[in-house]
């Protein structure tokens, strides 16, 4: 679950971390409020969770109220990138030395949290590690062990981190770390984590994504999911208990299993073709399963075939076939189906399929993901 930066900023607070004084508002007289509370000057940030909002004109500077409701005024309702405006934060407006930049996730391959740190900051890491690789220090964590503060120092050190800043970027990671840890994140991350000129480090952004995972520890989540933003193929997932994420390609994906879903993902990529979705129906594959998931894949106008792709273990072949072959009678589809059927009972499934008198046009049986992503592909162009 992604928070918009001013619940990061209020997460980060709990956990003592810096951040500039502010509050957030639907509207623009509470704007104003908000910014004669905390006095002038302030900056007026549209709450989106999206990149690219200061050159949409998603942030701006305000040094008196006229200028507070004009900003206020002009965000709210704006779209950026697709997203619509619905709050602004108002915070106030900080004196910046230097920007750097600071996150903790996970390394699944290493099994260990992974520390990222670069004395370059207020732009994207990404555009940093293809610049400059060199200037962003990695270093993994043991979540036995945790990060000490002498070690969070000497990884500012060889982050080049100045004098004037060292210990005030220590003492927040640690407290980043510990918002990490203790705060069941897979993502904090400030950028940019700045120096004042009076000597003081403090978090001008944040960027945090909450394990749902651990949500059962979390009652006070709930006003997170509240503000969640969902598109209507996300409503209509969710309304299904389907596990789904709405992406932008043409080849609307479903499969059993998360990590078959994601490789799945990757083999569409690898054949030219880009995913609409992903759609992980885990381990049963029954009529109502697979009807409910056609009905969201369906419900992309964007989607141009639909890839199946069905690897029984304890889901057995002729089920996810007789399944697929209920659905298809159940949801006029207006794109085409591939399904790749392999492991228990797939011979048996596939002979179901053939047997079931649904026109080629319609559905497609091929014996290998490849095969299958590429003819996905095909007739999604």
């Amino acid at each position: 679950m992604d928070l918009f930066e001013y619940q990061g900023k209020q997460y980060f607070a709990r956990f003592g971390i810096p951040v500039s004084p502010g509050d957030v508002t639907e509207s623009v007289d509470g704007a104003v409020k908000i910014a004669e509370s905390i006095g002038y000057p302030v900056v007026v940030k549209a709450q989106v969770q999206v990149g690219g909002r200061g050159k949409a004109g998603g942030i701006k500077l305000a040094t008196n109220v006229g200028e507070v409701r004009l900003h206020a005024g002009n965000i709210l309702g704006m779209d950026i990138k697709g997203h619509v405006v619905k709050r602004v934060w108002i915070e106030r407006a900080s004196d910046i030395a230097e920007e750097y930049y600071a996150s903790f996730t996970l390394d699944r391959a290493a099994k260990q949290h992974l520390l990222m740190l670069s004395a370059q900051g207020g732009v994207d890491i990404e555009e940093v590690a293809a610049k400059d690789p060199e200037a962003i220090v990695k270093l993994h964590i043991n979540p036995i062990e945790g990060l000490s503060a002498a070690r969070a120092r000497e990884a500012a050190k060889e982050a080049n981190i100045p004098a004037a800043a060292l210990d005030g970027v220590a003492e927040i990671l640690v407290k980043l770390y510990e918002c990490f840890t203790k705060g069941d994140c897979d993502l904090a991350e400030i950028n940019p984590l700045i120096l004042k000129p009076t000597g003081e480090v403090h978090a001008l952004d944040a960027k945090v994504s909450l394990d749902g995972n651990a949500s059962f520890r979390h009652p006070e989540w709930d006003e997170y999911e509240a503000t969640v933003e969902l598109d209507d193929r996300e409503k209509l997932a969710r309304e299904k208990n389907l596990q789904y994420i709405g992406l932008e390609g043409s080849v609307g994906i479903i499969a059993n299993g998360a990590g078959l879903a994601m490789s799945t993902l990757d083999v569409v990529n690898q054949v030219g073709g880009t995913a609409a979705n992903f759609l992980d129906i885990g381990g049963g594959a029954n009529a109502e399963l697979m009807t409910s998931a056609l009905e969201v894949i369906n419900s992309d106008k964007n989607v141009r075939s639909i890839f199946i792709n069905i690897f029984g273990g304890i889901t057995r072949g002729e089920e996810v076939a007789k399944g697929v072959v209920e659905a298809v009678k159940r949801v006029d589809l207006r794109a085409p189906i591939v399904i790749r059927l392999d492991g228990t009972n797939a011979e048996e499934g596939r002979r179901i399929l053939a047997d079931a008198g649904i026109p080629a046009s319609k559905l497609i049986s091929k014996p290998t993901m490849l095969e299958a992503a590429r003819a996905a592909v095909e007739l999604a162009k």
